[in-house]
């Protein structure tokens, strides 16, 4: 069994306070989550859905993001075509369409319901285009990245027992052999 869930909570909090810091976000900027709590068990993804480590999950990573002024977006699980939870806000913000779903623990995951319950107007949207991400337990938040998705390297690895892959988006470059690039925007 995983570790204790205050230590699992410490740890996702960790984790994305670093990747905040690393990908250089601002606030405002969406922060994409994918979470298989089967796989911070020990468990193979979609077979030991726990909603209480999903909340200590959540509890971590979301204080990071309030702090930092990001708006989370909770990926659901396949059986949900890994839709996304998101605050009203974000939504409007950024001109997504929810629509109509309620994620369970056994229908859209737990990481996804634990939003659902803690954010202040949760909807669903199908489609978001994220500023940096966390793959928790092989969840394939990639085609919720932004165009440009360059993997970044935390101290941080896993999640209990789920392998942790992050990732944060740059701007394309484009010009030929002649074209300078902004070394901060890279």
């Amino acid at each position: 069994m995983v570790e204790d869930i205050s230590s699992i909570q410490a740890t996702a909090y960790q984790a994305a306070k670093e990747l905040i810091t690393l990908a250089k976000l601002q606030p405002g900027q969406l922060f994409v989550v994918g979470c298989s709590t089967s796989e911070v068990a020990g468990s193979r993804i979609g077979t030991d859905s726990r909603y209480e480590l999903a909340e200590a999950v959540f509890t971590g990573i979301y204080q990071a993001t309030k702090e930092a002024g990001l708006f989370l977006a909770a990926q659901c699980c396949e059986h949900l075509n890994r839709a996304l939870i998101i605050e009203e806000e974000a939504a409007e913000r950024y001109h997504y369409a929810p629509v109509n779903v309620v994620p369970q623990p056994k229908a859209g995951g737990s990481f996804a319901t634990s939003a659902y319950r803690a954010f202040a107007h949760p909807v669903a949207v199908e489609h978001i285009q994220a500023h940096a991400g966390m793959d928790i337990g092989d969840t394939l938040i990639g085609m919720h990245l932004r165009d440009v998705a360059v993997p970044v390297r935390l101290s941080v690895t896993s999640l209990g027992e789920a392998h942790l892959v992050c990732a944060r988006c740059r701007h394309k470059f484009i010009g030929g052999p002649r074209a300078m690039y902004d070394e901060e925007l890279m």
